[in-house]
């Protein structure tokens, strides 16, 4: 018999339910939802867990508090540029991305605050991303001397085109949640106070719903993004790992940790 969702001892996620919609939780409170070794390996593992799960039907993807997701631990970061610690894996990497793909149950995004690099992708991977007034969507990998390897050179031009996606993505600007929604990178921005409701009201809808044929519906439209996904993924993320290893990554570390200004070399 296999463990429950919730009681696979998750550090980094929580895991609730309400009737047949599950909620998957980042908690990773004292760095706003940041992505550090836990919580990445924790993501490669979670969506198929979900979508094993007999008891749900629904899916609604959070962060915990004012944030979604801060991005990457800079401090992740710093110990692996010291030889402390790995850099993310390949592997896992792959496996956060094509287990969003995999997950056939329906995903909501529930946004508010900063998402971002990382968690931007993760968001923007859901099928319909709802997001508070005060969220906002940025892919910096750029701005600390990477590529943005993980997802976001497939998702940002496949939801607003190639040319918006790489101004975006080749500067790290960030996106205000009323931007997002009017190039189509979300699907709904609604008052921060009303963000839970209309979620919940959503997912009921689905969860009340002919689920299989909902199911496989979000199957088949899925199916053009993963082999969209499988073009790209392997060469993006081989990129990001390169530039993991550049004097202007290690400068952008360490300038974010001393808080001034990078000095980028092109090395």
């Amino acid at each position: 018999m296999k463990t429950p969702i919730e009681d696979r001892g998750w550090q980094r996620i929580k895991v609730t339910r309400d009737g047949r919609i599950l909620t998957l939780t980042l908690s990773n409170p004292a760095l706003r939802n940041a992505v550090d070794p836990q919580l990445h390996a924790e993501l490669a593992d979670i969506f198929y867990a979900a979508n094993d799960d007999a008891g749900s039907d629904v899916v609604i993807l959070t962060g915990e508090g004012d944030a979604f997701c801060a991005g990457g631990d800079i401090n992740w970061f710093r110990r692996a540029l010291a030889g402390e610690d790995h850099v993310p894996g390949v592997m896992e990497a792959k496996k956060i991305i094509f287990g969003l793909l995999d997950l056939e149950k329906p995903l909501i995004a529930k946004v508010r605050g900063p998402a971002v690099g990382l968690g931007c992708t993760i968001a923007l991977f859901c099928d319909t991303i709802f997001a508070a007034e005060d969220a906002v969507f940025i892919d910096p990998h750029v701005k600390v001397g990477i590529v943005a390897g993980d997802g976001g050179a497939v998702i940002w031009p496949h939801l607003i085109g190639h040319a918006r996606a790489k101004e975006y993505l080749m500067t790290g600007d960030p996106v205000p949640a009323a931007e997002a929604w009017r190039m189509g990178l979300v699907n709904h921005v609604v008052p921060n106070a009303d963000l839970d409701a209309r979620v919940a009201a959503y997912a009921a809808k689905l969860a009340g719903g002919a689920v299989q044929a909902i199911k496989y519906t979000k199957v088949s439209v899925n199916l053009g993004l993963k082999q969209l996904v499988t073009t790209i993924l392997d060469a993006s993320i081989a990129y990001e790992m390169t530039t993991f290893a550049t004097n202007d990554h290690r400068e952008a570390v360490a300038a974010f940790l001393e808080k001034r200004k990078p000095r980028f070399t092109g090395t």
